[in-house]
């Protein structure tokens, strides 16, 4: 993964356990870099120690570290860093759109081996979203960007992980968000 994924974790962490927690976390894990260049790739197991170090660390689930890291990443991560990535009318746009949106990332990060979604508009309304990764274990980070984004974008949505890859030969999750009318 490149850089900017461990930056905003450690940022994360930093920001709401602080720079003692983080340390500690750093040190269970093994990582020893002080500073992630963002546009720099890092292997990917560094990333995976740093989240179980820091499950361990604050007696935090997987699941939930990753769901709040999901959030963070769009409500903070992105928008301050990547405000033009996050331009769209709104909620279902910017959803309909995120394989172009990972075709534009590719042309900053060259060597990214990005996940893929497919997000189709159900008859009542809601979205499914198809998201496919070679890396294993992220689906709780996917349920928390979809959720920032349904912040994000003002548009209040039930966000559910409805199936998992491997399930009846399954070769995707499958996430839901039932988008809640405004009043």
């Amino acid at each position: 993964m490149y850089g900017l994924v461990n930056d905003a974790l450690q940022e994360l962490l930093i920001q709401r356990f602080g720079e003692e927690s983080w340390r500690a976390i750093a040190a269970r894990a093994e990582v020893s870099e002080e500073v992630f260049v963002a546009h720099e790739g890092y292997d990917d197991a560094i990333t995976y120690r740093l989240v179980g170090a820091a499950c361990e660390e604050l007696s935090l689930s997987a699941e939930q570290l990753l769901v709040d890291f999901g959030e963070h990443w769009i409500l903070s991560t992105a928008r301050t860093r990547y405000p033009n990535l996050l331009r769209a009318s709104g909620l279902r746009e910017f959803l309909l759109n995120l394989p172009n949106l990972h075709a534009r990332i590719a042309l900053t990060f060259p060597h990214l081996a990005p996940p893929s979604f497919e997000c189709v508009e159900l008859e009542d309304g809601s979205l499914e979203v198809r998201y496919r990764s070679h890396r294993e274990g992220l689906q709780s980070f996917v349920l928390g960007l979809l959720q920032g984004l349904s912040r994000h974008f003002a548009t209040p949505a039930a966000v559910e992980h409805v199936a998992r890859k491997g399930e009846q030969g399954r070769d995707h999750d499958l996430f839901r968000l039932r988008l809640e009318a405004v009043s």
